[in-house]
């Protein structure tokens, strides 16, 4: 039983933008490829999943970035599970630089889900099952739980097409990541040198669904803890919505800042 998943990859051309460093949305195919993988060699996997009519959904994800790899780069991307809590299997991400630095760091909350049923199912047997590595921790708190904010305001429409759509007939978690980055200032995410992110998906994006994207500035500056500090450059809101019930299907807040974030005391 591996405990902790290990890949190394290089930073390809299709994963930087502009700035030719990497995009928000590749660190989330980065960080569920592994996970993907890591999952299929504890004996959870897809096809084993699938077997039993379930399934892994991403549920809540927050990482932080401090420094954005460049393109070319090659880069280590670490996954673990971190036992439970409630209906979520907690797993950890980092991603490592050629120096053994951890430059990116991520805790995600998982589902287990009914397949037919389409509803989530108590995940404390497989997780009792697998690795708790107590102690290795990559993110200093459990994934953010976030409430709808007032004063949003429509930025645009997005139909769910067939390349957004995933094996589980729908929405892929890294395609809503590039909505967000669609309804954001270009120059912000360009620029950006330190990120956060939080995301919520609350509920599944059918093929042929259209989601409406709503966004706002946010007017106070980030969390500060003892582990990481106080954001310093522009915030946003985000929600996606049902165009006919107003529903909304994900939240998201994206924090930006020039601070470093300390050095990781956990893992190595």
């Amino acid at each position: 039983m591996i405990d902790i998943w290990r890949e190394t990859v290089s930073v390809r051309y299709g994963s930087v933008d502009r700035s030719d460093r990497l995009t928000l949305d590749s660190v989330f195919s980065f960080f569920q490829e592994a996970a993907i993988s890591h999952a299929a060699s504890l004996g959870v996997g897809r096809d084993a999943m699938a077997s039993a009519g379930q399934g892994w959904i991403l549920s809540r994800l927050s990482l932080f970035i401090e420094r954005r790899p460049a393109y070319g780069e090659t880069i280590q991307v670490n996954t673990w599970p971190r036992r439970w809590e409630k209906l979520f299997a907690l797993r950890d991400y980092e991603i490592r630089d050629a120096a053994d630095k951890p430059v990116i760091r991520g805790r995600g909350g998982w589902l287990v889900l009914d397949i037919e049923k389409r509803r989530p199912l108590r995940v404390q047997a497989i997780m009792d099952a697998m690795p708790a590595n107590d102690g290795i921790d990559a993110f200093p708190a459990g994934p953010a739980g976030l409430s709808t904010r007032e004063h949003l305001a429509k930025q645009k429409e997005r139909a769910a097409l067939y390349s957004d759509i995933d094996y589980y007939g729908h929405a892929n978690n890294a395609r809503y990541i590039q909505w967000i980055q669609d309804a954001t200032d270009m120059d912000v995410l360009t620029s950006a040198d330190q990120i956060r992110l939080d995301i919520n998906y609350l509920s599944e994006v059918l093929p042929g669904e259209t989601v409406e994207l709503w966004a706002a500035p946010l007017q106070e500056p980030g969390e500060t803890t003892a582990d990481y500090p106080r954001s310093t450059g522009p915030g946003f809101a985000y929600e996606g919505r049902r165009p006919d019930s107003g529903q909304a299907v994900f939240r998201a807040e994206l924090r930006t800042g020039r601070e470093f974030l300390p050095e990781n005391n956990g893992h190595r």
